[in-house]
């Protein structure tokens, strides 16, 4: 029996194999969890269908934590862990739960009632792309979505590129897929010609693509490019962009 906590689950990122990016250990901790914190039950159930087949889906209890949810209810999804010790379990729709995710609300109050929290290893999309971009892992910040109106989006990009010269800092943000080549042209059209931009898409999954390049070479990159051509560079997939200082 594992012990009473909140157990913070990583999910796949896109339909990479379980064996591939979490530990068998993981497997072991959620068999024996019965009540979970979700983002959507929907895909929660087939994650916990991935990770073994044997598991009962029917035996389990579902929270559903989104932006649909009413805040007051919170509190209340931890009552098996706090009432009965019972451990429970968070589980986002990809990656790692309370990272960019509204289980931060859930491990917040976990804390604040003194209940233990044990993060689970697995893969972190905005982790990895910073390992892979060659840019500043020991400075960086994770911005979410940025402005969708063109001229706040513009002035947003150009605030973040001086914060990265000036304080050597890695920035980070997404985007919506199918807007991935609008969010590309607007990083082109507003960064310095040195700048440097990486793109890392789908990461894990079998078509990862993971390039940097400074603003000229992209721009050199994909001069001319149709469009099919140009999802080989920027895919309408899950994407994560970083902004670097140039050299």
């Amino acid at each position: 029996m594992i012990n009473p906590a909140l157990y913070l689950i990583p999910v796949t990122l896109g339909d990479t194999p379980i064996h591939q990016v979490l530990p068998a250990y993981n497997h072991d901790i959620i068999v024996e969890i019965r009540h979970f914190i979700v983002e959507n039950i929907r895909s929660a159930r087939r994650f916990l269908k991935k990770v073994d087949a044997a598991i009962d889906i029917d035996t389990l209890t579902f929270y559903e934590l989104n932006q649909h949810t009413n805040p007051k209810e919170i509190y209340s999804y931890l009552t098996p862990l706090l009432a009965e010790k019972v451990p429970m379990g968070i589980i986002s729709e990809a990656g790692c739960p309370a990272v960019a995710d509204p289980g931060a609300d859930v491990v917040a109050i976990a804390q604040r009632k003194g209940l233990k929290v044990v993060p689970l290893v697995g893969p972190s999309s905005i982790i990895m792309s910073v390992m892979a971009s060659g840019f500043n892992g020991q400075s960086f910040a994770f911005h979410g979505y940025l402005p969708i109106e063109e001229g706040q989006r513009m002035a947003k990009v150009k605030q973040l590129e001086a914060r990265s010269y000036a304080e050597d800092q890695t920035q980070l943000f997404i985007e919506t897929p199918y807007r991935n080549v609008k969010m590309m042209n607007t990083l082109l059209q507003a960064l310095r010609p040195l700048t440097q931009v990486c793109i890392a898409s789908n990461i894990t999954c079998q078509d990862e693509n993971i390039r940097t390049h400074s603003v000229s070479e992209w721009k050199r990159l994909l001069k001319g490019l149709n469009n099919e051509q140009l999802q080989r560079f920027v895919p309408r997939v899950p994407s994560i962009f970083l902004v670097y200082k140039g050299c």
